[in-house]
């Protein structure tokens, strides 16, 4: 039997535990090599892998594992059954395979966009032209426990291969898997830290990305592992710069209605990333109007002020701010700049000195911003002082942005300021 690709879905029309059952008796009764692939999660492979050799105890069933990407599927299974009984042979993890290759954008891959797969990853190469030794040489059958993914992966980038399939089975999923896949996870993730997304390779990125929405869609998710996926998986994107594709998910958390002030931060982020200071304002009030002390929401409202030139309303953000947490040297210094910006030095230099008060080490930026306020008042000395502590910090940054600002134009044939940009 060699369908049409078009019609592979037809293999997962019926429900998931008629398709178990379906997949119980075709693996029973094939002999020789066969193709089968089984759309599961982890967790529900791991299952399967224990349950298989009680269901048909006359078959011999062995299991081949990957946990990182190969190029060669060829070889590891030639090794792997050497002097070995095997009539059935599982294989899980090839998805670490695939991710490798994904280059797609974090918005199209959110989309669904398999049309546009920008490239074929060797271990598809390999059995679309091998396909012929695999049947040839392994009297085997294969069973790969894959993700609706990495499914659509083998029909779109390895159809040769696939097409030799002898079925397509969905497992069974119960509400407890999917809680203990969800919790799984969410462990994994643990938000409570950016950074741990930010270290993540691309290909990793791309995994989580894809596990969180097989879990989202899953009927039986509950509403509050769903809300936590779906802040997760906006976070994820929005450490992955895909801004636009971070409001879709915290718009969908949105529109669940629960406890959302979080939500509302993380959807102003994403709006201020992408220039739409005015809506984020909106959703940081939001934060305000339940958190008032979200000294964040205060700060990041403050900054979308400054964006729009509105430096009076940026400046009262930053006071509030500062009511909350006044050893934040961010805010002392963007305060600065917005008094900068107002004209009045005195206000902006003020500022500046509480931030270098807190943590004179990591105020190249301030030194040299509180140079500009002296230089728009003409005291040569101090600017020069300051914009000396500056370079001294970080010589190449401020080096160079002194050669075109502005501000010292009046003091440019100055010999001390003529020795610190050369």
């Amino acid at each position: 039997m060699n369908p049409n690709l078009s019609d592979w879905d037809d293999d997962l029309q019926p429900e998931p535990e008629e398709a178990y059952q379906d997949l119980l008796r075709a693996l029973r009764r094939k002999s020789g090599f066969g193709l089968f692939f089984v759309q599961c999660t982890p967790v529900e492979a791991d299952n399967f892998i224990v349950k298989l050799p009680q269901e048909i105890p006359q078959k011999k069933v062995e299991v081949l594992r990957f946990v990182e990407s190969i190029d060669n599927l060829y070889q590891p299974v030639a090794e792997f059954v050497k002097d070995k009984q095997v009539d059935i042979l599982l294989i899980k993890g090839l998805e670490y395979s695939l991710y490798k290759y994904e280059k797609r954008s974090f918005g199209e891959i959110t989309e669904g966009q398999f049309s546009n797969l920008s490239s074929v990853p060797h271990i598809l190469n390999h059995l679309n032209q091998q396909r012929e030794r695999f049947r040839d040489d392994f009297p085997i059958t294969f069973v790969f426990l894959l993700r609706s993914f990495s499914i659509n992966y083998f029909i779109h980038r390895a159809p040769d291969f696939f097409d030799w399939r002898s079925g397509v089975f969905e497992l069974p999923t119960t509400p407890e898997v999917v809680e203990q896949e969800s919790n799984r996870l969410l462990r994994l993730l643990d938000s409570s830290s950016c950074h741990k997304y930010l270290k993540l390779s691309h290909e990793k990125k791309i995994e989580r990305v894809l596990e969180i929405q097989d879990l989202i869609s899953e009927k039986h998710q509950t509403k509050i592992s769903r809300a936590l996926l779906l802040f997760e998986l906006g976070n994820l994107l929005f450490t992955a710069n895909e801004y636009e594709a971070s409001l879709t998910s915290y718009n969908k958390l949105i529109e669940l209605k629960i406890d959302n002030h979080p939500t509302w931060y993380k959807k102003g982020e994403a709006l201020r990333k992408l220039g739409c200071y005015e809506e984020a304002i909106t959703n940081y009030d939001k934060v305000i109007a339940f958190h008032p002390n979200d000294y964040w929401a205060w700060y990041h409202r403050g900054l979308s002020f400054s964006k729009l030139g509105r430096y009076y309303e940026a400046i009262t953000s930053y006071d509030q701010a500062l009511k909350i947490n006044n050893i934040d040297i961010e805010i002392w210094g963007n305060r600065g700049i917005a008094f900068y910006y107002l004209g009045i030095y005195e206000q902006a230099i003020a500022s500046y000195d509480k931030a270098i008060e807190i943590q004179p080490e990591c105020c190249a930026g301030i030194y040299y911003y509180k140079a500009c306020c002296f230089a728009k008042q003409d005291i040569i000395e101090l600017t020069i002082e300051n914009l000396q502590r500056a370079i001294a910090i970080n010589h190449d940054k401020y080096q160079n942005r002194a050669k075109t600002n502005s501000d010292f134009d009046n003091f440019r044939e100055d010999e001390r300021f003529q020795a610190l940009i050369q």
